[in-house]
């Protein structure tokens, strides 16, 4: 059920219906299961008033969407952003309850956030609106009822103070949180999930194309330069894949060379964006510009010739029709998303055509709540250590998230067939 103005929604909604018309003409008695599933159990909005280092009131809109909770307690991020409205956590919602499923462990949908902007906010002032926002969200939570976790402009800084809020006003220790720090029940590898997640999900794909079935020289392309996309970025070059691309809101970084990114550029674009900076400063910033190309305003889907995987890591509707064609003529034979609805359904309709076309030589499309399940799979798995009052070491929880990743791929592999 479609609102007024719920563009992203209504986006997320037609692309889900679509793709399950064939099930519904076999089995129309689960139409049914659509229509109730797409309506939020619950949604909440709250005003969240706080005070900024002058000393001066300001105000935010603050949310959740508990979506479905049929599989377990709602589960999903919060997101920090000026454009955050009800139409985008409802549509990052929906998507939830279908990936979370994906996991195969029990969790519920749901997402939340404000239109809150962090950037250019002192530490004192994010801590204060933290403490705002929770004030009012924590009557609406808990660990068998509602379990957050971050998302964009939410890390490990804004997730540790809305832990320490809620802990005040309930006056309890809980797992009500995911994403924490490993000295207050955090686990191994939760800020390397998504990302990894993504490559291991792709690496089943390789595994059933008539190529190379590894990364041994793929040349990948990856937009963003978050947490996704700077973990998948290392654990492609640590597979032999290349990595020819990062991007943020400002532009996009192109690699001029065939050794494409290295380790230690990943780890100075994690520096400069922890100091809130863009791609464009670490151009400027050392002597990296004769091996990179900037291109302001760009994204890198049409800016290198020859492409064998596409990683959209960034934002919803990354990948327009004319980007999905450009990616085809590259010779792309996969695109799997690290962010939700990175592509829109004109490009989502190339790729699919053109698998049509050529069969298992064509390109091959996985959507994010498929191939972004690993970071809310390592989150039900933090859940699963904080009930347990336990902590697995890094090799076990990446262990569980190569086996969840490789459950989701065949079901949703064996299921498309």
């Amino acid at each position: 059920m479609v609102l007024a103005a719920e563009p992203e929604f209504e986006q997320a909604l037609n692309e889900i219906a679509s793709t399950l018309g064939p099930l519904f003409e076999r089995k129309p008695e689960y139409r049914k299961a659509l229509d109730v599933s797409q309506v939020p159990e619950r949604v909440v909005q709250f005003r969240v008033v706080w005070e900024d280092d002058a000393g001066n009131m300001q105000v935010n809109r603050g949310y959740r969407v508990q979506f479905n909770s049929a599989l377990g307690p709602y589960k999903g991020g919060l997101r920090f952003h000026p454009s955050v409205n009800l139409s985008i956590l409802k549509f990052l919602g929906f998507e939830q309850i279908f990936k979370n499923a994906l996991t195969g462990l029990m969790m519920g949908g749901g997402k939340g956030g404000a239109d809150f902007d962090p950037k250019g906010k002192s530490d004192n002032e994010i801590r204060k609106f933290c403490f705002a926002f929770m004030q009012e969200l924590s009557r609406h939570i808990g660990a068998d009822t509602d379990v957050p976790a971050g998302d964009i402009g939410v890390g490990g800084r804004e997730v540790a103070y809305m832990f320490g809020a809620y802990k005040r006003y309930r006056n309890e220790f809980t797992g009500v949180l995911t994403g924490k720090g490993m000295s207050f029940g955090g686990s191994n590898i939760r800020p390397e999930a998504t990302g990894y997640g993504l490559v291991y999900y792709v690496g089943h794909m390789l595994a059933q194309l008539p190529t190379p079935p590894d990364y041994n020289g793929k040349r990948v392309l990856i937009s963003g330069s978050g947490n996704v996309a700077q973990y998948a970025a290392l654990k492609v070059i640590e597979l032999g894949g290349t990595v020819l691309s990062l991007s943020d809101s400002k532009g996009a970084l192109i690699a001029k060379d065939a050794k494409g990114f290295t380790v230690d550029d990943i780890s100075n674009i994690a520096n400069i964006k922890l100091e809130r900076k863009y791609l464009v400063d670490y151009v400027q910033s050392g002597n990296v510009a004769e091996r990179f190309e900037y291109h302001e305003g760009r994204r890198p889907w049409t800016l290198v010739d020859k492409v064998d995987i596409a990683l959209p890591s960034a934002t919803q509707n990354e990948v327009s029709k004319e980007e999905a064609e450009a990616l085809v003529n590259a010779g792309c034979k996969i695109v799997a998303e690290g962010s939700n609805m990175g592509s829109t359904q004109e490009a989502i309709d190339v790729f699919e055509a053109n698998r049509a076309k050529s069969g298992p030589n064509g390109l091959w499309y996985a959507p994010g709540k498929a191939a972004n399940c690993g970071g809310v799979a390592v989150s039900g798995l933090e859940m699963a250590q904080n009930s347990q009052r336990l902590q697995w070491t890094s090799q076990e929880v990446d262990e569980k998230l190569k086996c969840i990743m490789k459950n989701c791929y065949e079901i949703c592999y064996n299921t498309g067939k």
